[in-house]
């Protein structure tokens, strides 16, 4: 049973482009199906998170941490009542619009943009679901239904002030009410971002040794959670420890956002949908007490993770790569493939950043270094 402000599929406000209604599958099932069958979703396997993707095969990439994040969701989602597919449609694909080489790649893309409107990963996964994956016989992008472009618009909250480019393009002609907050669904599947990328943030640096395991004893929450395991199982290995360790940890935090939302939804005592778009604030979150222990944790990771010398290195270079393309490109677009080509040729100088922008953030890690190599490298084949 949906709870009264869960979104209902038989009531969605539909497709831009109108389709007749599958015998077999919900409004929403069709849009996660869709997300998992598209080429943005497979390209996620080469697109990693904060190490790149010739740096080993056991660090996420962002199709695992979205699969992670859909399944943390699903969790949450049932519990508070709400609709699974939803949730998990958004957060399958909250990450379709990221490029190459994570964030250090966004930023680099970013900079290259600001002079042609900016560039933001939230509003091109917008742009990828609606426009550029062009896969079906009637409209372009995936014609999601207009919840699950909602949730992808606004999942981290309103977008106030001036949208990015690529979002107020798509808004202008399909209104998502970007001054409201998203679904419960939207919400939990942002929530379920958080959770995921703190877990795996803590495996993956303690893979890459960026760290070990006294230094993230100290911290809040960690420390609890290898106590609780050292005095269950004294004598067990150092793998199982440290797994059975994390997993508590994800628990923690699991448990933490299901208790407050319960609380928030609580207090507010929500009637429909349009009861949590208008409130006040999101009411899916993590308590005080434990967004402080996580702002300590974060800080531990900005420290010994995110600007460790070895990913500073590789972030400069990544830099670098993203930069020295878009140049390229932009001075010369006659060294874009056919099909990009023609599209950034017959443009403004505008239209011709964005179609090089979007050339640049579809690359996996790998793909982006191959392609500089051969326009940098003289001896490069291609």
């Amino acid at each position: 049973m949906l709870a009264p402000f869960a979104c209902d599929p038989g009531k969605s406000r539909g497709r831009r482009t109108y389709e007749e209604e599958s015998a077999h599958r919900s409004a929403f099932q069709r849009d996660r199906d869709r997300i998992i069958h598209s080429s943005a979703f497979r390209r996620l396997k080469h697109k990693t998170q904060v190490f790149v993707e010739h740096e080993g095969d056991y660090f996420r990439t962002r199709l695992t941490h979205s699969i992670e994040v859909g399944q943390v969701a699903r969790t949450i989602s049932g519990v508070l009542g709400l609709n699974a597919e939803l949730t998990e449609a958004v957060a399958l694909a909250h990450d379709l619009g990221h490029t190459p080489f994570g964030h250090t790649g966004e930023d680099a893309l970013a900079a290259c943009m600001e002079p042609f409107g900016g560039f933001d990963h939230n509003a091109q996964a917008i742009k990828i679901v609606t426009l550029l994956e062009r896969h079906y016989a009637d409209f372009n992008g995936l014609n999601l239904t207009w919840e699950t472009l909602e949730g992808l618009a606004k999942h981290n909250g309103p977008v106030l002030g001036t949208p990015p480019q690529a979002l107020a393009d798509y808004n202008a002609e399909h209104d998502l009410e970007l001054e409201t907050f998203a679904s419960a669904e939207a919400q939990v599947a942002a929530i379920s971002d958080d959770v995921a990328y703190n877990n795996h943030d803590l495996d993956d640096g303690l893979r890459a040794g960026l760290f070990n395991e006294e230094q993230i004893r100290e911290l809040p929450i960690i420390g609890a959670c290898y106590e609780r395991v050292d005095a269950a199982y004294p004598d067990l290995d150092f793998i199982r420890r440290r797994h059975e360790a994390l997993r508590r940890v994800f628990g923690v935090m699991v448990e933490d956002v299901i208790d407050e939302s319960r609380r928030n939804i609580a207090r507010l005592d929500p009637r429909s949908v349009e009861d949590i778009r208008a409130a006040d604030r999101q009411l899916i979150r993590f308590s005080p007490e434990m967004w402080d222990d996580l702002k300590i944790i974060r800080a531990f990771f900005f420290k010994h993770m995110y600007r460790h010398w070895k990913v500073r290195r590789m972030r400069r270079k990544a830099a670098i790569i993203v930069r020295e393309m878009f140049e390229i490109f932009f001075d010369d677009p006659g060294m874009l493939p056919d099909d990009w080509q023609r599209w950034a040729m017959k443009s403004d100088e505008v239209q011709r950043a964005r179609v090089i922008a979007d050339y640049i953030a579809g690359m996996t890690d790998r793909f982006a270094l191959d392609e500089h190599l051969k326009l940098v490298d003289p001896m490069a084949m291609g």
